[in-house]
């Protein structure tokens, strides 16, 4: 089995310069700002980021695809990098300091395209957490200061806490009802948002994350990392991975009282 330790190192020096690239205009007052065709904003850090990273891609990989958020795909073959600039716009344009840089390599096999390399940078909150696949899943400072993550042991849903990122989601897709019902069952609920809850379930800082619409983008990186700190990163229908357009991670224990409460329809 190939073990993408190269690839992590690249990943890592991608984020590097998507890094120095988004804190140089984070909170700049001149930031411009546009709403894509989705309503959703995107900033010209988050165009110049994913410049670079495509950039540098395209001189070490030349023959591997990219997907991004921002350009699309480019290019074919059975690895593709898959980059989100900025997960966390909304926050990025506001000044608050929850945002990251996404960035997987996905390689084809049974099933479709896998994540077998993730990275996820924020640069404002100062930290950043990594993963390669058969390597386990990392944080720290840099690959040689680091320490393993790990999900919790939490095995009763009174003693968890979960994390989402809001209300109005669940809503419109018909499923408030069970959302609620679970958030009555356990210890404590959060509404962290975007990237970071996938990280702290992979950190065992809290045991249960649920968002009921993403993009792959929004989800290749903080897959891996979850999988590879040992716990269960599927779709609210229960297929593995990043490719069912929305998202339920867990230390695993919970997984199946997760997905039943939050498959509750209205």
């Amino acid at each position: 089995m190939p073990d993408y330790l190269d690839d992590l190192r690249l990943a890592h020096v991608l984020a590097d310069a998507a890094d120095a690239a988004t804190m140089d205009r984070f909170k700049a007052l001149d930031l411009k700002v546009e709403t894509k065709p989705d309503m959703t904003p995107v900033s010209e850090a988050d165009k110049a980021a994913e410049e670079i990273i495509r950039g540098h891609l395209q001189r070490a990989r030349p023959r591997d695809a990219i997907l991004g958020e921002e350009y699309g795909i480019e290019g074919t073959g059975p690895r593709r990098w898959v980059i989100d600039p900025i997960d966390g716009t909304k926050n990025y344009v506001r000044g608050v300091p929850v945002w990251a840089t996404l960035i997987s390599l996905m390689e084809a096999g049974e099933g479709g395209y896998q994540p077998v390399v993730g990275v996820v940078s924020a640069p404002a909150l100062g930290r950043r957490w990594w993963a390669a696949k058969g390597h386990g899943a990392y944080t720290g400072r840099s690959l040689s200061a680091a320490s393993r993550l790990h999900v919790s042991r939490v095995s009763k849903l009174s003693d968890a806490s979960f994390a989402y990122s809001s209300l109005t989601g669940w809503e419109e897709r018909g499923r408030l009802n069970g959302f609620l019902d679970l958030t009555r069952e356990v210890w404590r609920t959060r509404a962290y948002g975007d990237f970071w809850p996938y990280m702290l379930v992979a950190e065992g800082a809290i045991d249960l994350c649920a968002e009921p619409e993403l993009s792959l983008w929004d989800m290749a990186a903080t897959a891996i990392v979850v999988t590879e700190a040992g716990g269960v990163f599927t779709g609210l229908d229960g297929r593995p991975g990043p490719h069912s357009g929305d998202a339920a991670a867990s230390n695993g224990l919970l997984h199946d009282e997760l997905l039943g409460y939050l498959n509750e329809r209205s």
